[in-house]
């Protein structure tokens, strides 16, 4: 490995999740910023992390540290990305990205401009059984395929001052559950053609429900629903002319999956044997890009998770969500 040494920048419970992980790989966690000293020293404490900064201006500038974790709320991706690519720092994002393609844009060309890796952390593309399904999908295993279908539904709070119901957040199903179908469906089939989405509104503005029916090159077609108001089976299926591969609950985490043909034979199961949550695998990933100065990235190019916010941009427009800071 490259001995890439991390900062997390914040330290809300997703923080917490990555944090943990990155222990259980053993990769160099050295650093942490937040807002308050108090909230840095704390997960410090926890983590065994050295350097706790009060301020995220600090943390960035912290000469040990080299690859930063933004962690923050969806609106405050750009500004700190941008603050730990101007400093000499790459950084590995929360998914979504950013809150809309303009914002994905510049840091795009930001890191281009500095020549560092800037990288969504959407770490499902990255475990263990989406790397065994590519590689399916790349042998031939399912012939052609027709159709994706994927859900992302959750009961979630229904506060409408929560993060997930606040448009000044980022609020919505779309940016925070809905990425993860989107992106999946965006791996297998590659840019949509067509977009059609509805969706149901909250008090707030914010979506609850969106659903997406997308056409792909060569005809293939996908579908997605995702829900902040009520938890489904959350599945996925890739449907082909020689067989299926269902994957099970929950699909964007590690589980198990079975290639199926059109018999019903079942010709390969798969289980995932994953220590921890498996976030770990999106920093192996970035560790390795940066060692063989693969600075757009393979897995999950910046180009594609920039084109990726422009689906989330028309999903959006299609169902009537604006943030206030586009209104300007």
């Amino acid at each position: 490995m490259t001995g890439l040494r991390w900062g997390i920048l914040a330290t809300g419970g997703i923080a917490g999740a990555f944090a943990s992980d990155l222990r259980t790989a053993g990769l160099d966690l050295v650093a942490v910023g937040s807002r308050s000293q108090e909230s840095a020293d704390a997960f410090a404490a926890r983590f065994d992390i050295p350097h706790a900064h009060a301020s995220y201006e600090a943390l960035v500038a912290d000469p040990d540290v080299d690859i930063v974790y933004v962690s923050t709320p969806h609106p405050m991706h750009h500004e700190n990305a941008r603050l730990a690519l101007e400093n000499g720092k790459h950084v590995l994002a929360e998914k979504a990205f950013t809150l809309n393609r303009a914002e994905a844009e510049d840091l795009q060309a930001l890191a281009a401009e500095r020549g560092l890796l800037v990288m969504e952390a959407m770490w499902t593309r990255y475990l263990p059984h989406m790397v065994r399904i590519r590689e399916l999908i790349a042998d031939g295993a399912l012939g052609e395929i027709r159709a994706v279908s994927a859900d992302h539904t959750q009961l979630l709070p229904s506060d409408p001052a929560h993060r997930l119901n606040a448009l000044e957040l980022g609020g919505g199903a779309l940016l925070d559950l809905g990425i993860y179908p989107v992106s999946f469906i965006w791996d297998i089939l590659g840019a949509p053609t067509t977009i059609h989405a509805v969706g149901r509104l909250v008090e707030t503005g914010a979506d609850s429900e969106v659903a997406t029916v997308m056409t792909h090159e060569g005809g293939a077609v996908s579908t997605s629903l995702s829900s902040s108001r009520a938890a489904g089976p959350n599945v996925a299926s890739i449907i082909g002319t020689a067989a299926r591969i269902d994957i099970d609950t929950v699909w964007y985490s590690p589980t198990t999956f079975r290639l199926v043909l059109p018999d019903g034979t079942v010709q390969e199961s798969y289980t995932s044997e994953v220590d921890g949550r498996g976030m770990q695998f999106q920093a192996l990933a970035a560790e390795r890009l940066v060692r063989d100065g693969i600075l757009q990235g393979d897995i999950l190019p910046i180009a594609e998770s920039v084109a990726i916010m422009g689906t989330l941009d028309e999903i959006r427009a299609q169902i009537g969500v604006r943030y206030p800071r586009e209104e300007v």
